[in-house]
Protein backbone atom coordinates (compact mmCIF):
# COMPACT_ATOMS: atom_id res chain seq x y z
CA UNK A 1 0.00 0.00 0.00
CA UNK A 2 2.90 2.32 1.13
CA UNK A 3 4.06 1.96 -3.01
CA UNK A 4 1.46 2.31 -4.27
CA UNK A 5 0.19 5.48 -2.53
CA UNK A 6 3.63 6.70 -3.37
CA UNK A 7 2.53 6.38 -7.61
CA UNK A 8 -0.21 8.26 -6.45
CA UNK A 9 1.45 11.13 -4.89
CA UNK A 10 2.60 14.39 -7.03
CA UNK A 11 6.00 15.05 -6.93
CA UNK A 12 5.23 19.10 -6.27
CA UNK A 13 2.98 19.13 -3.40
CA UNK A 14 3.82 15.25 -2.35
CA UNK A 15 -0.08 14.82 -1.44
CA UNK A 16 -2.80 12.68 -3.45
CA UNK A 17 -3.44 13.90 -6.98
CA UNK A 18 -5.70 16.28 -6.89
CA UNK A 19 -7.42 17.08 -10.21
CA UNK A 20 -4.17 15.21 -11.85
CA UNK A 21 -3.53 17.18 -15.47
CA UNK A 22 -1.24 16.32 -18.08
CA UNK A 23 1.03 18.21 -19.61
CA UNK A 24 2.83 17.74 -23.34
CA UNK A 25 5.31 15.65 -21.66
CA UNK A 26 3.24 12.80 -20.69
CA UNK A 27 4.12 13.97 -17.30
CA UNK A 28 1.34 14.51 -14.08
CA UNK A 29 0.82 17.42 -11.48
CA UNK A 30 -2.47 18.45 -9.34
CA UNK A 31 -3.95 21.42 -11.71
CA UNK A 32 -3.34 23.49 -8.22
CA UNK A 33 0.56 22.69 -8.51
CA UNK A 34 0.36 23.41 -12.11
CA UNK A 35 -1.27 26.75 -11.64
CA UNK A 36 1.20 27.70 -9.25
CA UNK A 37 3.96 26.82 -11.57
CA UNK A 38 2.61 29.28 -14.13
CA UNK A 39 2.12 31.80 -12.22
CA UNK A 40 5.90 32.31 -10.97
CA UNK A 41 6.83 31.21 -14.71
CA UNK A 42 4.74 33.91 -15.94
CA UNK A 43 6.21 36.75 -13.75
CA UNK A 44 9.33 36.18 -14.99
CA UNK A 45 9.04 35.07 -18.62
CA UNK A 46 9.55 37.73 -22.01
CA UNK A 47 7.66 34.60 -23.31
CA UNK A 48 5.38 35.58 -26.52
CA UNK A 49 2.19 36.62 -25.35
CA UNK A 50 -0.13 34.38 -26.46
CA UNK A 51 1.48 31.27 -25.27
CA UNK A 52 2.22 30.20 -21.85
CA UNK A 53 5.98 28.89 -21.22
CA UNK A 54 6.06 26.05 -17.93
CA UNK A 55 8.64 24.19 -17.05
CA UNK A 56 7.97 20.53 -16.57
CA UNK A 57 8.95 19.76 -12.72
CA UNK A 58 9.74 16.66 -13.41
CA UNK A 59 11.94 15.89 -16.75
CA UNK A 60 12.44 20.13 -16.99
CA UNK A 61 11.04 20.68 -20.40
CA UNK A 62 9.65 23.79 -20.76
CA UNK A 63 6.36 23.76 -22.59
CA UNK A 64 3.78 26.15 -23.67
CA UNK A 65 0.33 26.45 -22.73
CA UNK A 66 -2.13 28.22 -24.83
CA UNK A 67 -3.75 31.12 -23.04
CA UNK A 68 -6.54 29.65 -21.59
CA UNK A 69 -3.81 27.56 -19.64
CA UNK A 70 -3.57 24.96 -17.12
CA UNK A 71 -7.50 24.46 -17.71
CA UNK A 72 -6.62 23.45 -21.42
CA UNK A 73 -4.87 20.41 -20.38
CA UNK A 74 -6.39 17.21 -20.44
CA UNK A 75 -7.37 15.41 -17.48
CA UNK A 76 -5.72 12.33 -16.27
CA UNK A 77 -9.13 10.02 -16.01
CA UNK A 78 -7.88 6.71 -15.17
CA UNK A 79 -5.35 8.23 -12.49
CA UNK A 80 -7.97 10.42 -10.62
CA UNK A 81 -10.44 7.20 -10.69
CA UNK A 82 -7.60 5.24 -9.07
CA UNK A 83 -6.74 8.21 -6.60
CA UNK A 84 -10.62 8.01 -5.30
CA UNK A 85 -10.92 4.65 -5.50
CA UNK A 86 -7.34 4.48 -3.11
CA UNK A 87 -9.28 7.35 -0.65
CA UNK A 88 -12.18 5.11 -0.59
CA UNK A 89 -10.30 1.98 -0.03
CA UNK A 90 -8.47 3.80 3.13
CA UNK A 91 -11.29 5.14 4.79
CA UNK A 92 -11.62 3.76 8.34
CA UNK A 93 -14.21 0.71 7.88
CA UNK A 94 -16.86 -0.47 10.68
CA UNK A 95 -15.56 -3.41 12.84
CA UNK A 96 -16.79 -7.16 12.06
CA UNK A 97 -18.17 -9.23 14.27
CA UNK A 98 -15.09 -12.18 15.57
CA UNK A 99 -18.01 -14.66 16.46
CA UNK A 100 -20.45 -13.95 12.94
CA UNK A 101 -17.76 -13.68 9.97
CA UNK A 102 -17.92 -9.88 8.27
CA UNK A 103 -20.99 -8.77 10.38
CA UNK A 104 -20.27 -5.31 10.91
CA UNK A 105 -20.56 -4.04 14.74
CA UNK A 106 -23.88 -1.61 14.00
CA UNK A 107 -25.70 -2.17 17.37
CA UNK A 108 -25.01 -1.26 20.51
CA UNK A 109 -25.91 -3.92 23.54
CA UNK A 110 -27.18 -1.49 26.16
CA UNK A 111 -27.03 -4.72 28.41
CA UNK A 112 -23.66 -4.99 28.08
CA UNK A 113 -22.31 -1.97 26.80
CA UNK A 114 -20.46 -3.21 23.77
CA UNK A 115 -21.06 -3.40 19.74
CA UNK A 116 -22.84 -6.29 18.58
CA UNK A 117 -23.97 -7.52 14.86
CA UNK A 118 -27.23 -8.25 13.59
CA UNK A 119 -26.76 -11.99 14.26
CA UNK A 120 -25.61 -11.44 17.95
CA UNK A 121 -28.84 -9.94 18.52
CA UNK A 122 -30.81 -12.56 16.84
CA UNK A 123 -29.33 -15.93 17.72
CA UNK A 124 -26.56 -15.26 19.67
CA UNK A 125 -25.52 -14.69 22.99
CA UNK A 126 -26.74 -11.05 22.90
CA UNK A 127 -30.21 -12.38 21.75
CA UNK A 128 -33.41 -10.60 23.86
CA UNK A 129 -30.95 -7.68 25.07
CA UNK A 130 -31.94 -4.03 24.86
CA UNK A 131 -30.19 -2.50 22.15
CA UNK A 132 -29.33 0.96 20.48
CA UNK A 133 -27.58 3.44 18.29
CA UNK A 134 -23.91 3.70 19.61
CA UNK A 135 -24.09 7.75 18.53
CA UNK A 136 -27.74 8.09 19.86
CA UNK A 137 -26.62 6.41 23.34
CA UNK A 138 -23.58 8.38 23.68
CA UNK A 139 -25.74 11.60 22.93
CA UNK A 140 -27.96 10.39 25.76
CA UNK A 141 -25.09 9.61 28.16
CA UNK A 142 -23.43 12.55 27.56
CA UNK A 143 -24.52 14.96 30.70
CA UNK A 144 -24.20 11.54 32.97
CA UNK A 145 -20.69 12.85 34.16
CA UNK A 146 -21.78 16.08 34.94
CA UNK A 147 -24.59 14.78 36.64
CA UNK A 148 -22.96 12.43 38.84
CA UNK A 149 -20.26 15.22 39.58
CA UNK A 150 -23.00 17.24 40.92
CA UNK A 151 -24.43 14.56 43.05
CA UNK A 152 -21.23 14.00 44.28
CA UNK A 153 -20.62 17.13 45.44
CA UNK A 154 -23.74 17.46 47.22
CA UNK A 155 -23.64 14.81 48.66
CA UNK A 156 -20.54 13.15 49.51
CA UNK A 157 -18.44 15.86 49.70
CA UNK A 158 -19.46 16.34 52.81
CA UNK A 159 -19.97 13.21 54.21
CA UNK A 160 -16.70 11.91 52.93
CA UNK A 161 -15.11 15.62 54.44
CA UNK A 162 -16.70 14.85 58.04
CA UNK A 163 -15.80 11.08 57.79
CA UNK A 164 -12.38 11.86 57.59
CA UNK A 165 -12.03 14.65 60.68
CA UNK A 166 -13.88 11.76 62.84
CA UNK A 167 -10.91 9.30 61.96
CA UNK A 168 -8.40 11.45 61.73
CA UNK A 169 -9.66 12.61 65.48
CA UNK A 170 -9.90 8.74 66.52
CA UNK A 171 -6.47 7.95 65.35
CA UNK A 172 -5.24 10.84 67.58
CA UNK A 173 -7.19 9.37 70.75
CA UNK A 174 -5.47 6.34 70.01
CA UNK A 175 -2.51 7.60 69.48
CA UNK A 176 -2.40 8.71 72.73
CA UNK A 177 -3.63 6.37 74.44
CA UNK A 178 -0.78 4.18 73.55
CA UNK A 179 1.61 7.22 74.10
CA UNK A 180 0.16 7.06 77.79
CA UNK A 181 0.44 2.71 77.89
CA UNK A 182 4.24 2.89 76.40
CA UNK A 183 5.25 5.63 79.19
CA UNK A 184 3.60 3.82 81.80
CA UNK A 185 5.16 0.38 80.42
CA UNK A 186 8.38 2.04 80.17
CA UNK A 187 8.24 3.56 83.84
CA UNK A 188 7.39 -0.03 84.95
CA UNK A 189 9.73 -2.06 83.45
CA UNK A 190 12.69 0.84 85.03
CA UNK A 191 10.86 0.13 88.37
CA UNK A 192 11.46 -3.72 87.92
CA UNK A 193 14.90 -3.47 86.39
CA UNK A 194 15.43 -1.19 89.98
CA UNK A 195 14.47 -3.72 92.52
CA UNK A 196 16.11 -6.66 90.53
CA UNK A 197 19.38 -4.05 90.10
CA UNK A 198 19.10 -4.09 94.12
CA UNK A 199 17.99 -7.18 95.01
CA UNK A 200 21.59 -8.55 92.93
CA UNK A 201 23.66 -5.97 95.23
CA UNK A 202 21.98 -7.44 97.98
CA UNK A 203 22.82 -10.62 97.01
CA UNK A 204 26.20 -9.37 96.13
CA UNK A 205 26.98 -8.19 99.46
CA UNK A 206 25.44 -10.92 101.41
CA UNK A 207 28.97 -13.32 99.48
CA UNK A 208 31.28 -10.35 99.70
CA UNK A 209 30.30 -10.34 103.95
CA UNK A 210 30.90 -14.38 103.96
CA UNK A 211 34.11 -13.88 101.71
CA UNK A 212 35.30 -11.66 104.31
CA UNK A 213 34.18 -13.82 107.10
CA UNK A 214 36.14 -16.61 105.68
CA UNK A 215 39.66 -14.40 104.76
CA UNK A 216 39.03 -13.19 108.76
CA UNK A 217 39.43 -16.68 109.33
CA UNK A 218 42.22 -18.27 106.93
CA UNK A 219 44.29 -15.74 106.44
CA UNK A 220 45.96 -15.44 109.92
CA UNK A 221 46.41 -19.06 110.41
CA UNK A 222 48.12 -19.34 106.27
CA UNK A 223 50.51 -16.39 107.31
CA UNK A 224 51.83 -18.57 110.63
CA UNK A 225 52.16 -21.25 108.37
CA UNK A 226 54.30 -19.71 105.72
CA UNK A 227 56.30 -18.21 108.86
CA UNK A 228 56.79 -21.93 109.97
CA UNK A 229 57.75 -22.91 106.54
CA UNK A 230 60.40 -20.04 106.23
CA UNK A 231 61.97 -20.52 109.62
CA UNK A 232 62.46 -24.60 108.66
CA UNK A 233 64.03 -23.70 105.45
CA UNK A 234 66.25 -21.31 107.67
CA UNK A 235 67.02 -24.20 109.90
CA UNK A 236 68.12 -26.12 106.98
CA UNK A 237 70.41 -23.91 106.02
CA UNK A 238 71.93 -23.15 109.19
CA UNK A 239 72.66 -26.98 109.60
CA UNK A 240 74.22 -26.83 106.20
CA UNK A 241 76.50 -24.19 107.43
CA UNK A 242 77.70 -25.63 110.76
CA UNK A 243 78.96 -28.85 109.28
CA UNK A 244 81.15 -27.01 107.29
CA UNK A 245 82.47 -25.49 110.24
CA UNK A 246 86.11 -26.52 110.88
CA UNK A 247 86.73 -24.86 114.35
CA UNK A 248 86.32 -27.04 117.56
CA UNK A 249 85.14 -24.59 119.29
CA UNK A 250 83.23 -22.41 116.97
CA UNK A 251 81.48 -25.57 115.71
CA UNK A 252 80.39 -26.79 119.60
CA UNK A 253 78.77 -22.86 120.22
CA UNK A 254 77.20 -23.56 116.52
CA UNK A 255 76.12 -26.92 117.36
CA UNK A 256 74.36 -25.95 120.90
CA UNK A 257 72.35 -22.64 119.46
CA UNK A 258 71.51 -25.17 116.16
CA UNK A 259 70.36 -27.62 118.53
CA UNK A 260 68.13 -25.09 121.01
CA UNK A 261 66.73 -23.48 117.68
CA UNK A 262 65.55 -27.05 116.27
CA UNK A 263 64.18 -28.27 120.16
CA UNK A 264 62.21 -24.84 120.42
CA UNK A 265 60.47 -25.24 116.23
CA UNK A 266 59.73 -29.12 116.96
CA UNK A 267 58.00 -28.19 120.38
CA UNK A 268 56.27 -25.01 117.92
CA UNK A 269 52.39 -26.52 117.71
CA UNK A 270 51.03 -26.15 114.36
CA UNK A 271 47.67 -24.07 113.72
CA UNK A 272 44.60 -26.03 113.92
CA UNK A 273 43.50 -26.50 110.87
CA UNK A 274 39.60 -24.98 109.84
CA UNK A 275 37.29 -26.36 107.62
CA UNK A 276 34.82 -24.05 107.11
CA UNK A 277 31.24 -24.17 105.09
CA UNK A 278 29.34 -21.60 103.58
CA UNK A 279 25.67 -21.60 104.68
CA UNK A 280 23.46 -21.34 103.13
CA UNK A 281 24.75 -21.76 99.64
CA UNK A 282 23.89 -18.67 97.62
CA UNK A 283 22.65 -19.90 94.17
CA UNK A 284 20.86 -23.19 95.55
CA UNK A 285 18.70 -20.45 97.93
CA UNK A 286 17.93 -18.72 94.87
CA UNK A 287 16.55 -21.75 93.08
CA UNK A 288 15.01 -22.90 96.18
CA UNK A 289 13.35 -19.62 96.90
CA UNK A 290 13.01 -17.52 93.80
CA UNK A 291 10.80 -19.34 91.74
CA UNK A 292 7.47 -18.17 93.76
CA UNK A 293 8.60 -14.72 93.54
CA UNK A 294 5.14 -12.96 92.04
CA UNK A 295 6.31 -9.28 90.32
CA UNK A 296 4.22 -7.70 93.22
CA UNK A 297 6.21 -9.18 95.82
CA UNK A 298 9.66 -8.62 94.14
CA UNK A 299 10.33 -5.98 97.16
CA UNK A 300 9.75 -8.57 100.08
CA UNK A 301 12.10 -11.50 97.77
CA UNK A 302 14.40 -13.20 100.63
CA UNK A 303 18.19 -12.63 100.42
CA UNK A 304 19.67 -15.13 102.28
CA UNK A 305 22.10 -14.29 105.31
CA UNK A 306 25.28 -16.37 104.89
CA UNK A 307 27.80 -17.34 107.84
CA UNK A 308 30.91 -19.45 107.82
CA UNK A 309 30.87 -22.50 110.82
CA UNK A 310 33.14 -25.54 110.57
CA UNK A 311 31.41 -28.42 109.10
CA UNK A 312 30.63 -29.80 113.09
CA UNK A 313 28.58 -26.76 113.66
CA UNK A 314 27.03 -27.14 109.96
CA UNK A 315 25.91 -31.05 111.62
CA UNK A 316 24.54 -29.52 114.51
Amino acid sequence: MDSLEEDLTCSVCYSLFSDPRVLPCSHTFCKSCLENLLQVSTNYSIWRPLRLPIKCPHCRSVVELPPSGVDALPSNVSLRAIVEKYQRDSEPRAPSCQEHRRQPLNMYCVQDRQLICGLCLTVGQHHGHPIDDLQAAFVREKQTPALLLARLSEQKWSQVCELGEQLEQEKARCDALLRQDRQEINQFFVSLEEVLARKKQEYLEALSEAAAEVAVTYDPLIHRVKELQEEQLDLVSLGSSVEEEDSPLVFLEKVHQFRDRVEKFIRTPLPSGINLSVTPRAATYLQQNWPAVTIGSLEQAPVPKLRCCTRCDAGR
